[in-house]
């Protein structure tokens, strides 16, 4: 049984909270038959005891729908084309997205995926707890999973986990990428993967076919409905910024009146070991992505003996949109135009989901576990020259300390030195950091024979991304106390209200690089003053904040190296930053 990670919180704290326990359930998997799992008696329970209609009975209701037959006629008017072409187009759109979930293709996943995942990872923890609420959750209103996403591994062990539970799998929305993959890509479709364009420009037709899809699986209780909300893998495993897409569209049928209520479950995914992190810091540096083909998956499965330690998958509480909304939607706005009209979202509406968006991704990193190699890690990039092992054994036991405080969700074993720990992480880690002597430093690959500067400076910038992606999984622990400690630097000022205003300032010149909820500046203020003054780094007199005499140890000077400065997602970020700020301006020539 794996405990859950940290010590329980002994007395009321606005930071600190219990979460459930985790049960390791491969663990099973390692003394029972992987066939007899994969061909065991599968019967979930059903959303309102209803039977789910055949894939291709959902298609053909799409295809009648009063919404889509709506804009098939705008689209026929506009264009000059027959309303049966564009019915014709509009069902090849469909064909083409829809997926065709089959009993006989999860089986055959079940099988393959247990053999998979027990050779990669040493455990798979799952909060039962969050099972329990999940599936009382689908028997009562349509369920929308919200999984955060930083492998590829995230939609297969969604699927794998709900199986091995008896709960009814979901139907995935997936990237065009994948069904240009033989075999794999139909594979998939029939494992309940559905199919949607990167982006859909001004085509209205599609968007129309994609929407109703949806709301009709939605509306229905066809299945769970899971996507990324973050819209694709964070190639620095940071949270990144939300798409509102997908989450208007399955938020619409409550704001409509067309069900009571939609669930949405953050579910958080973490990784001891990330498959990919070479492969993202070579592309935060410019190098192509890999496109995704049959012959690639093919020649990855090296991986397979490699060991990717163990990974935690949570299952946060579900969030009631009726809930979120009331005081918030007026709903009888919505009846002012035919349910079959689409309706551009108000400012109110669209103001509402970002707010929920920016919620769920909340839940999503307050509930991500955080391993030893991740302190580590966080601790080798501020000397990536190297450094002592008794110092980083200190530093790391001392961040250990903090992260606890400041509420992390830790997986430290409990009764075993700091020593121990910190070596079995390095041990697993050892593409990424080596002992010689009584120092460590990164490994840094690199030619046989010589290189030259520029290449020098690649391979070490690949050392430092790959282990920077880990670091940046704790980010969100410590972000909101580390702008109030850049503010107290740059401020010129100990009085609050002063303080506030350069936090402000940082915040916003941040909000493209980390996830910070618009409108909520005040809170995080609080919070982060809370959390410097919980930990003895400042004091709080009447409308001054001063940094305690015991807390200039907590304050680094600038002078580190960033190799990060090459990440081209940080570039990015920072010229979104300078632009909303009216420092520089897009030009198009």
């Amino acid at each position: 049984r794996c405990l859950a990670p940290g010590a329980l919180p002994r007395r009321t704290d606005p930071v600190l909270k219990k979460r459930d326990d985790f049960e390791d359930i491969l663990e099973e998997r390692r003394n029972s038959s992987d066939l007899r799992y994969a061909f065991k008696c599968y019967t979930p329970v059903l959303y309102r005891g209803l039977t789910p209609c055949k894939a291709a009975t959902l298609k053909s209701m799409v295809l009648q729908s009063e919404q889509l037959l709506h804009v098939i006629n705008q689209v026929s008017a506009e264009s000059g084309e027959s309303t049966d072409v564009v019915k014709d187009e509009a069902a090849a759109i469909l064909e083409e997205m829809a997926h065709r979930l089959q009993l006989r293709t999860i089986r055959f996943f079940a099988y393959t995926l247990s053999k998979a995942f027990k050779a990669l990872y040493r455990s798979v923890c799952v909060n039962e707890e969050g099972i329990q609420r999940l599936q009382q959750a689908m028997q009562e209103h349509p369920v929308v999973l919200l999984p955060s996403h930083r492998s590829y591994m995230d939609f297969l062990m969604m699927s794998y986990i709900l199986y091995t539970y008896d709960l009814s799998l979901p139907v995935i929305a997936a990237g065009m990428d994948f069904l240009g993959m033989k075999f794999v890509g139909e594979m998939l479709r029939m494992s309940g993967a559905f199919f949607i364009r990167r982006s859909f420009g001004g085509d209205q037709l599609y968007w129309a076919v994609f929407s109703e899809y949806v709301k009709t699986m939605l509306r229905k209780g066809y299945a769970p409905i899971e996507f990324f909300l973050e819209g694709t893998r964070s190639r620095t495993c940071k949270s990144l910024t939300p798409k509102l897409g997908l989450l208007n569209i399955v938020m619409e049928p409550f704001f409509k009146g067309e069900v009571f209520d939609v669930n949405l479950v953050p579910v958080s995914m973490s990784y001891e070991r990330v498959l990919e992190e070479s492969l993202y810091a070579r592309e935060l540096l410019g190098v192509p992505k890999p496109k995704e083909s049959t012959s690639g998956l093919l020649k990855a499965r090296k991986i397979l003996s490699e060991d990717y330690g163990s990974m935690h998958v949570y299952f946060s509480p579900p969030v009631s949109v009726r809930s979120l909304a009331q005081g918030r939607i007026n709903r009888s706005q919505f009846n002012l135009t035919p349910r079959h009209v689409a309706q551009k979202p108000s400012e109110e509406t669209q103001a509402f989901v970002n707010d929920v968006a920016y919620r769920i991704v909340r839940l999503q990193q307050e509930n991500m576990v955080v391993k030893p190699w991740v302190l580590v890690a966080t601790l080798l990039l501020q000397s990536v020259e190297g450094m002592e092992l008794t110092e980083l054994m200190e530093q790391t036991s001392w961040l250990r300390d903090l992260a606890r405080m400041f509420g992390a969700f830790l997986d430290w074993p409990d009764h075993t030195p700091c020593s121990m720990v910190v070596s079995s992480s390095i041990s697993l880690h050892r593409n990424l950091a080596c002992v010689s002597g009584s120092r460590i430093s990164l490994v840094v690959e690199g030619p046989q024979g010589p290189e030259t500067p520029e290449e020098a400076l690649f391979n070490r910038a690949v050392s430092v991304l790959s282990c920077a992606s880990y670091r940046n999984q704790v980010l969100h622990v410590f972000l909101r106390p580390a702008l109030l400690a850049m503010a107290l630097s740059n401020a010129n000022s100990s009085r609050k209200e002063d303080i506030y205003s350069c936090f402000d300032f940082l915040r916003n010149v941040f909000s493209d690089e980390f996830i910070l909820s618009p409108g909520a500046s005040v809170q995080d203020f609080d919070e982060a003053c809370h959390l410097l003054v919980k930990c003895g780094a400042v004091e709080l007199l009447h409308q001054d904040v001063v940094m305690a005499e015991s807390g200039r140890t907590f304050f680094y000077p600038s002078s580190l190296k960033c190799y990060e400065v090459l990440s081209s997602d940080l570039q990015k970020n920072a010229l979104n930053a300078l632009i909303r700020l009216n420092v520089v301006r897009r030009v198009r020539t």
